[in-house]
């Protein structure tokens, strides 16, 4: 499938505001019937937070008042000698995704009605959760020799879990990893070099068979994502439109590469939903593509080599009202983009 034309087709970054997961996975499978994506419930429980999600069986790890880090006071020896077995073994058994983690999950995959053209996974990034996940003094464990060694390693083998799982639902899986935090790259907020960074994602990406995407929801030096072996980078084209359109000439040779760019054009804050409409939508997402068009890249390949998303998660968005809106507007937006410009 890597070699599909999407289109224009809808799917979601992961995350609903929503506490029953059985309603969040009938609302992705009735919205996002060609691409949907199992959801995350992160106001269900803490342990649904996308990095506390992604945790069970890190070595040291620690869950406690709603803070995660890893405990380096303790020896880790045992922990770490069995992760680089299963590392090395590519053993990804113990790397799963339980029911009290992921509950959307779950539910997600027991779903047997499912005519979708491909399944949509999410694992957070190595470098925004090395950096949310502390040691007990506060400090980032990605910048710890030995720990930030196991961050990429660890996700890897979780996306390898969770896109098997995926499969059996449908062979053709797309695996976001979200980093948010590569906002902050250049900044005091992240003391790491672009070979660090793209380092740590090829390590992330290399457990992912399928389509593999990249997602971050504001400004950053898309050059390095874009470097990366990634098959879709999406951003949040709603606010920050001019921001991938500074590298075009990059976006030029990774669309011909065969990549994708998923157009973040639904907000995800309630009162710009509420104000919006399809025909608004249309317009704005016309114009973050026209930059693109100026400077040599057709229109009709952006609509071809293209994904409809939310700007970001949908899990702050407050009300499950608002999302719902929110995952309407996005599937009407893709029925309309489609009608008009595939062939």
């Amino acid at each position: 499938m890597v070699n599909c034309q999407f289109g224009c087709l809808p799917t979601i970054i992961g995350s609903v505001p929503h506490k029953d997961p059985v309603r969040a996975c009938e609302l992705v499978t009735h919205y996002l019937r060609d691409l949907p994506a199992w959801p995350q419930l992160p106001k269900r429980t803490f342990l649904e937070n996308m990095y506390a999600q992604y945790s069970e069986g890190f070595p040291g790890i620690v869950i406690k008042n709603e803070k995660i880090y890893v405990d380096c006071q303790q020896d880790l020896t045992k922990q770490l000698e069995q992760f680089y077995t299963d590392y090395l073994a590519n053993d990804f058994s113990r790397y799963t995704l339980s029911p009290e983690y992921a509950a959307g999950f779950h539910t997600f995959i027991k779903l047997d009605k499912l005519s979708s053209r491909a399944v949509k996974g999410h694992v957070t990034g190595p470098v925004s959760w090395g950096l949310t996940v502390t040691d007990e003094t506060g400090k980032g464990i990605i910048y710890d020799d030995t720990l930030g060694d196991v961050v990429p390693k660890f996700l890897r083998l979780k996306a390898s879990w969770q896109e098997q799982v995926l499969s059996k639902l449908n062979r053709n899986t797309i695996m976001f990893v979200d980093e948010p935090y590569m906002t902050a790259f250049g900044s005091i907020a992240m003391q790491l070099s672009r070979e660090q960074v793209i380092s740590a994602l090829e390590e992330t990406f290399a457990g992912i068979k399928g389509i593999k995407g990249v997602h971050c929801c504001g400004n950053t030096d898309w050059s390095i994502l874009l470097q990366t072996s990634t098959n879709i980078i999406h951003y949040d084209a709603y606010k920050y439109a001019d921001s991938l359109a500074i590298y075009i000439p990059e976006v030029k040779k990774f669309l011909d590469r065969g990549g994708y760019v998923g157009w973040g054009i639904i907000p995800t804050d309630a009162e710009s939903v509420e104000k919006e409409s399809v025909a608004s939508l249309k317009d704005r997402l016309e114009e973050a593509m026209a930059p693109f068009t100026r400077k040599g890249i057709p229109f009709q390949t952006l609509i071809d080599q293209g994904l409809l998303l939310s700007a970001c998660g949908l899990g702050p968005i407050g009300s499950e009202s608002a999302a719902e809106r929110t995952l309407q507007l996005l599937a009407d937006l893709s029925k309309t983009m489609r009608s008009k410009y595939l062939k």
